[in-house]
C-alpha cells in the first residue's frame, strides 16, 4: 500500500476544489445548493452537477447554469455511483460534494482550506453540521427540541467533506454496493489506511430535513446498511490486526 503520507502537496491558495453535486429528483431544493456553492468565499471552485436519472424539472434547472457547471447524465444508479462518476471527470486537486438538498455556508471551503495550507500533511478534512426542517415539519422539528439532533454535530458525510484528490486515489472511491451507507464506509476505510483527517469545530454545512429524505423513506434498509458497514470495518481492522 502507498503510504499516505507521501505525495502530492498541491499549495492550498492555488488549488482548484472540484465540488461534485449529486441529483435525483430535487428540483425544489437544488437550485438553494448550488447557490450556495457560487456564494463561497473561496472562488477557485469548479461544479459538476450528475444527475442521476431525474424524472422530475431537475435537468431543466441544471440546464439554467449552462457556463457555470459541468453537467452529466445518467441513468439512475444510486448515490455512490453518482459520486463516482463526479470525480472520474474531476479536475481539481482537491474534492468536494454537496447533496443537493443541503446547503453549505459561505465561508466553507475557504475555512477548510486555510487548514490545508496550515498543515500540508493534511489529507482530509470534514466540518460540524446542523440539520434545519422544512416548514412543513415545523410540528417535527418542534417534537425533537432539546435533542441531540437538532443540535451542531461532527459530520463524517460527503457534504461536509473536503479531500485530496490522492485520497482517492490511493483509498480508492465509494463503494457502489452500498445504497445508504457509503460514505460511512468510505470514512472507515481511509481511517484504516492511516490518512489524517480534520474535523472543524466550526457549523458549516445545513441538512435539509424533508419529507422525501432517503434515509427517512427506506428506513429499516438504510439501519442494515450501516449495520452492514460496522461488520466491513470491523473485518477490516481485524485483518490489519493479524499483519
Amino acid at each position: 500500500m502507498m503510504d499516505p503520507s507521501a505525495g502530492d502537496r498541491t499549495a492550498p491558495e492555488a488549488a482548484l476544489v472540484s465540488c461534485i453535486v449529486p441529483v435525483f429528483n430535487c428540483e425544489r431544493y437544488l437550485r438553494a445548493a448550488l447557490d450556495s456553492i457560487f456564494a463561497q468565499s473561496y472562488r477557485h471552485i469548479e461544479v459538476i452537477v450528475v444527475d442521476d436519472g431525474s424524472s422530475d424539472s431537475t435537468p431543466e434547472i441544471i440546464d439554467s447554469y449552462v457556463g457555470r457547471i459541468v453537467a452529466l447524465r445518467q441513468e439512475n444508479a444510486g448515490p455512490a455511483t453518482t459520486r463516482n462518476r463526479g470525480i472520474e471527470v474531476a479536475a481539481g486537486d482537491f474534492i468536494a460534494f454537496l447533496d443537493a438538498d443541503d446547503i453549505w455556508e459561505p465561508r466553507k471551503v475557504e475555512l477548510q482550506m486555510a487548514r490545508f495550507r496550515a498543515r500540508p500533511e493534511l489529507d482530509v478534512c470534514v466540518t460540524n453540521a446542523r440539520n434545519f426542517w422544512i416548514d412543513e415539519l415545523a410540528a417535527e422539528r418542534t417534537r425533537f427540541e432539546g435533542h441531540r439532533i437538532t443540535k451542531e454535530l461532527p459530520a463524517y458525510l460527503s457534504s461536509s467533506l473536503l479531500a485530496r484528490r490522492r485520497v482517492f486515489e490511493i483509498a480508492g472511491r465509494f463503494d457502489q454496493t452500498l445504497r445508504f451507507g457509503d460514505a460511512a464506509e468510505w470514512f472507515t476505510r481511509v481511517e484504516a489506511q492511516g490518512f489524517l483527517c480534520e474535523r472543524l469545530p466550526e457549523t458549516l454545512l445545513l441538512r435539509r430535513i424533508h419529507h422525501t429524505n432517503r434515509s427517512r423513506l427506506l428506513n429499516q434498509a438504510s439501519r442494515d446498511e450501516f449495520l452492514r458497514v460496522v461488520k466491513i470495518s470491523l473485518d477490516r481492522k481485524r485483518l490489519l490486526r493479524r499483519r
